[in-house]
């Protein structure tokens, strides 16, 4: 077994905090996190061609707001770093509550990022990202709110500035 230096080390955590900032700047509508992810230059591909991560993180926001609710989660990361280089690809789930004529609507997705990170003076940054669809799950809501179990849980997750991340309550 190969010990790891303790610069890959902090380079490691370091883009792992970009991978998870960019989540929660999409799922709390945080138009200053998720800018903070991308370099200026940064380019994003999900699906329907290459666009300005920062332009499209200025539209993606709006959208998601206008859903109930959203959650981002990532799990298998591969980071493989070369100097102030790296690749990463990452497999995330991504679960949306959104209005529709027939009643909340439920839209699970299961893809991967694929990127292309840079460290330019300490700072890890996105510079590429695209987004890979491996399946779909589309519903009505079976999100409860009330009852015994789920009423008692008065701490509900919100966009920012009311999150109880940002509040503290």
């Amino acid at each position: 077994m190969s010990m790891v230096r303790p610069e890959e080390l902090a380079d490691r955590l370091a883009i792992i905090d970009v991978l998870n900032r960019y989540a929660r700047g999409i799922d709390r509508c945080d138009l200053e996190v998720l800018r903070s992810v991308w370099w200026p230059q940064a380019k994003a591909d999900y699906g329907t061609g290459e666009i300005d991560a920062l332009a499209w993180s200025d539209g993606v926001v709006p959208a998601l707001a206008a859903m109930r609710r959203t959650q981002h989660f990532l799990g298998n990361m591969l980071i493989d770093i070369d100097g102030s280089t790296a690749t990463a690809e990452t497999y995330c789930r991504a679960w949306h509550e959104v209005d529709s004529p027939a009643g909340p609507q439920e839209m699970e997705v299961g893809g991967r990022y694929l990127d292309r990170l840079e460290r330019r003076e300490g700072d890890w940054r996105l510079l590429h990202r695209r987004y890979v669809l491996d399946w779909s799950r589309n519903g009505p809501s079976t999100a409860q709110w009330d009852g015994p179990l789920y009423g008692t849980l008065t701490r509900h997750g919100k966009r920012m500035p009311d999150d109880p991340s940002y509040t503290g309550d």
